[in-house]
């Protein structure tokens, strides 16, 4: 067996202290995306009328596009004043948490989707809403809908897998 020179076994000695740290910092770092990821996932929506988001979390960045208000997003990382979010598209950009609002909002993903007084699909309809509207997140009903309300204030249930959001 070959054995490295002395000087190669001291340096590599002398950086074992910075190995341990960047590999118990790794751990850490892990262990919060398991417990985000655990936890579910984070919805916001965009606040303001027109919120440029970007490639990078700068405003020196390159402009990737203008999100309108409302539009649900899911928060994928957190830095000091910027969130990494993806759309219901899947597209990834940097948006100013400013930007950023905790009330919730889905977005339809089917061609036309059913809103119902209740969470039965044997009630009668209440309206139906089109790929791409935007609804008010009102509360998680279980068995896989979600209490919605239109801008123009009729509320009812949505199936989960006709929007995204959720």
């Amino acid at each position: 067996m070959k054995h490295l020179p002395l000087l190669v076994k001291r340096s590599v000695g002398a950086f074992a202290p910075l190995y341990v740290s960047l590999a118990l910092l790794l751990l850490a770092f892990a262990g919060q995306a398991v417990a985000a990821d655990q936890a579910g996932s984070e919805f916001l929506s965009i606040a303001n009328p027109a919120a440029i988001l970007y490639d990078a979390p700068s405003r020196s960045a390159e402009k990737l596009y203008v999100a309108s208000v409302n539009l649900p997003v899911e928060v994928v990382v957190k830095v000091e004043g910027w969130a990494k979010v993806r759309d219901s598209n899947g597209y990834l950009a940097w948006a100013e948490s400013k930007n950023l609002s905790a009330k919730r909002f889905v977005i339809v993903n089917v061609p036309i989707a059913g809103v119902y007084p209740a969470a039965d699909l044997t009630s009668p309809m209440r309206f139906q809403a089109q790929q791409g509207v935007v609804l008010e997140w009102v509360e998680d009903v279980p068995n896989g809908w979600t209490k919605v309300r239109h801008q123009d204030g009729q509320a009812g249930y949505i199936r989960n897998d006709q929007i995204w959001g959720v």
